[in-house]
């Protein structure tokens, strides 16, 4: 709330009011109060998505009028790593669409190396992807669009929930679940090194919601970027998630394309789509 009302340049009350004054409106507890805060409710996850929603179509209204994206038409080929493509692509498509109606678009969806590979080729217009702190892209342009930190996973009633402070020296013993999806196991591996002992990784898989299925039943805990983070599982389980202390990792991600080439209008619309849609999110 603190926080909000700094970036409202209001006071703190005046938010706190309106939020009840929402709710009181909608029927529903968006929030669950609690003396460290607040924690979002099912139904404030859902209230939440329909609000970006409005907010991101009244930016797409704006972007329709402008004669680029109204009269374009062409295909726009798209390059899409497997974490990018379930949390990040499927909006800026949406709104894409909207804007450039008339835009034919087809998307590929593999590792980086090989999608940079389609990208210098000229297979590929532009490629929405995860960027590494040491990754070379000479041959590219790149514009980062989101920064997404680790975090900790945990079962709800679980010892830590209630810490003020949480280490890496604090889940060394603990039950680890592992995600192994190729762009971001190399970083949770640094992640998982810097355990003063060998991790306890009871379970590694390729899917989120198995991870999530897993750390809600209480069987491990995970560190995991904050851009795939729900609330629940698919059961309706709850998981928290908490900050870790210390420099941890974060995941840039990021829109690239060919250095050097002359983007369509209906290509750099794509580009500027992406930049718009994670500006929005970060509000």
């Amino acid at each position: 709330m603190s926080h909000a009302a700094q970036l409202l340049s209001i006071s703190q009350s005046a938010i706190t009011d309106a939020i009840k004054d929402l709710e009181a409106d909608l029927g529903v507890l968006l929030f669950e109060r609690h003396p460290r805060g607040l924690n979002i409710t099912r139904n404030g996850h859902h209230f939440l998505r329909h609000a970006k929603t409005i907010l991101g179509q009244v930016s797409d209204a704006r972007l329709s009028l402008s004669p680029e994206s109204s009269m374009s038409k062409g295909e726009l080929n798209i390059g899409v790593t497997a974490l990018v493509s379930g949390y990040v692509l499927a909006d800026i498509l949406s709104r894409y669409k909207r804007a450039y109606p008339y835009v034919k678009i087809a998307v590929i969806e593999d590792n980086s190396e090989y999608l940079e590979h389609l990208l210098i080729g000229g297979e590929l217009d532009a490629a929405v992807i995860l960027l590494d702190e040491g990754q070379d892209l000479m041959a590219l342009d790149a514009e980062t669009l989101d920064v997404s930190p680790y975090r900790l996973w945990l079962p709800i009633g679980h010892r830590l929930t209630t810490s003020d402070s949480i280490s890496l020296d604090d889940i060394s013993d603990e039950p680890l679940v592992m995600l192994n999806i190729e762009e971001i196991e190399a970083t949770t591996h640094k992640l998982l090194s810097a355990l003063n002992t060998r991790p306890d990784i009871v379970f590694r898989t390729r899917s989120v919601e198995a991870v999530r299925n897993m750390v809600a039943t209480g069987a491990g805990i995970t560190l995991l970027p904050d851009m795939v983070y729900r609330p629940w599982s698919l059961d309706g389980d709850r998981i928290e998630s908490r900050d870790i202390s210390g420099s941890l990792p974060v995941i840039r991600i990021g829109v690239v394309w060919r250095k050097g080439s002359k983007l369509q209008p209906h290509v750099q619309g794509f580009i500027n789509v992406a930049q718009s849609h994670h500006k929005q999110r970060s509000r």
